[in-house]
């Protein structure tokens, strides 16, 4: 036990001193630093800046009114809708750049609902300005002017300011606005990108070190005092201890970035942070970690120099990366199959988890099989890679093949 520690606090004290770990370390909460900077100093300026970078502003609209019922526009329009007296006239205004979209409402709109759009360009910002969003609330003033109340025609327009509500298990409710996004979904999602930077950067220095010190042949001199399995462990331990000073730094920095912004900012309001979303957080990550820095240890001790091991470790990075991949489908059903199958999975199960919590409450059970596997996979891949290990590393000049990696997992 005692040279497995040397080993851990030898790894520790090298790697805590490469610049790439201190740069990975700062650069994180420089970031977040600069983001209340700019909050401070443009307050809502900075949100409605990003609503328009994101879902922008149309340009003015053309339209061509054959039933009679949109021309001339309400005043609150003359800006946006343009009317044309023909659908030729309207053609020729979208050529010369005047407008970037036109619509055509037919003389039988009211009895089938049909409106054409007429664009010449494609992607984005044309379905911003073809949006419903925008086109709706027009179609319906023009009906309803004259025709009913003022207060009603507004209502009708936007018929709802919806205020979403989360009720705890105890009863107690909870407004979800923007503050309750950003703990909720942002803060997991964007703390389950730092996981993975922490993994890959710890996990990718033992990858490097054990290339560099079997290409250097230094692991010689090592083995001559401690067994691979000493070795392999001091490894995994000490960069597994680098990893969470890393994660515990950030989730220090991050704690009083929020508290700046709470206590400084009118921004968000308050944001609370789910404790059992961090302490499960930390779990994944240390499991995450285990698992990972005992493939990158197998993959570098195969490989005949470190970038033919980072080659090797390249498949295990690939197959982390399957729940970034999908997450577009878990906004819409975190709780689908996939998401599911994913959760279970050891090499994906880290990720997939913690994106899952920020999105919906995920069943106990389903955490329960999560790491019930996890750890499963992780007594797995120390069984192998303690056989690969031992046999990769004194192997020189050429790869194990395939048949040589199977002998060493079948003797005892």
């Amino acid at each position: 036990m005692r040279k497995v520690l040397e080993v851990a606090r030898h790894e520790f004290i090298v790697n805590l001193k490469r610049p790439s770990f201190i740069i990975t370390t700062l650069v994180v909460p420089l970031l977040g630093l600069v983001g209340v900077i700019v909050s401070a100093f443009f307050g809502g300026q900075a949100g409605e800046f990003l609503e328009r970078q994101l879902v922008g502003t149309p340009k003015a609209v053309g339209y061509v009114d054959q039933v009679g019922l949109f021309t001339p526009p309400l005043p609150e329009y003359e800006s946006l809708f343009i009317p044309y007296p023909s659908e030729q006239e309207a053609r020729e205004a979208l050529f010369n750049g005047e407008i970037e979209v036109f619509l055509l409402i037919p003389a039988d709109y009211l009895d089938t609902g049909r409106v054409v759009a007429y664009s010449k360009g494609r992607g984005l910002p044309t379905a911003i300005s073809v949006s419903e969003e925008w086109i709706r609330p027009f179609l319906v003033d023009h009906l309803l002017a004259g025709q009913v109340d003022e207060a009603l025609r507004a209502r009708v327009r936007a018929p709802m300011n919806l205020q979403p509500v989360s009720i705890s298990p105890e009863g107690e409710g909870g407004g979800e606005g923007t503050a309750s996004f950003v703990a909720n979904i942002a803060i997991p999602y964007a703390f389950s990108i730092l996981l993975v930077i922490s993994i890959f950067s710890s996990s990718g220095f033992l990858l490097q070190g054990v290339s560099e010190e079997k290409e250097s042949r230094v692991i010689e001199i090592l083995l001559s005092s401690v067994t691979p399995m000493e070795l392999l462990t001091g490894k995994i331990l000490g960069l597994g201890a680098l990893g969470l000073a890393q994660i515990l730094f950030w989730l220090g920095c991050g704690w009083a970035l929020i508290g700046i912004a709470v206590t400084g900012l009118a921004l968000f309001g308050a944001i609370n942070l789910d404790l059992t979303t961090i302490v499960l957080a930390l779990v994944y990550f240390l499991l995450g970690y285990l698992l990972f820095a005992t493939l990158m240890a197998s993959a570098g001790s195969l490989g005949t120099s470190a970038r033919e091991g980072q080659q090797i470790a390249g498949i295990f990075s690939g197959l982390a990366a399957i729940p970034f991949m999908v997450s577009g489908f878990l906004w819409t059903n975190p709780n689908s199959l996939l998401a599911q199958v994913l959760s279970y999975v050891p090499l994906t199960a880290s990720i997939m988890m913690l994106q899952r919590l920020g999105m919906t409450e995920v069943p106990a059970y389903q955490i329960a099989i999560s790491l019930v596997l996890l750890i499963l996979g992780i007594i797995g891949a120390l069984w192998a890679g303690a056989k690969i290990f031992r046999m990769g590393l004194l192997m020189y000049g050429k790869r194990p093949s395939v048949s040589e990696i199977w002998r060493a997992l079948r003797q005892a």
